[in-house]
């Protein structure tokens, strides 16, 4: 049974101005749905253990594609949608008059 993979480019958080890590591809494993608890120590487990391994960073979409030929996973790709700039004045920040 093959493993899946999810290859995406993250976008911005709400909580950062700058843009690091934007411009890189993530692989990362989609996460089993049938995790189960340890009836003794109440862990948690899943039985494939390669689904919680750490992102990967690609610099392009074709380098991403290519490692999961390689090792032969099922891949997703999620193409990413252009963000939108709304460009205004330094001085908008201090009106009293909101703008709908």
């Amino acid at each position: 049974m093959k493993s899946e993979v999810r290859i995406y480019k993250p976008k911005k958080t709400a909580m950062q101005s700058g843009l690091r890590r934007t411009h890189e591809w993530v692989l990362e494993y989609i996460r089993p749905s049938h995790l189960y608890v340890d009836p003794l120590m109440q862990w948690t487990g899943c039985v494939k253990t390669n689904a919680v391994q750490p992102k990967l960073f690609f610099k392009t979409r074709e380098k991403a594609i290519e490692y999961a030929q390689s090792n032969n996973l099922t891949y997703l790709v999620e193409n990413p949608h252009p963000s939108k700039v709304m460009p205004k004045r330094y001085s908008d920040n201090f009106t009293n008059i909101k703008k709908l």
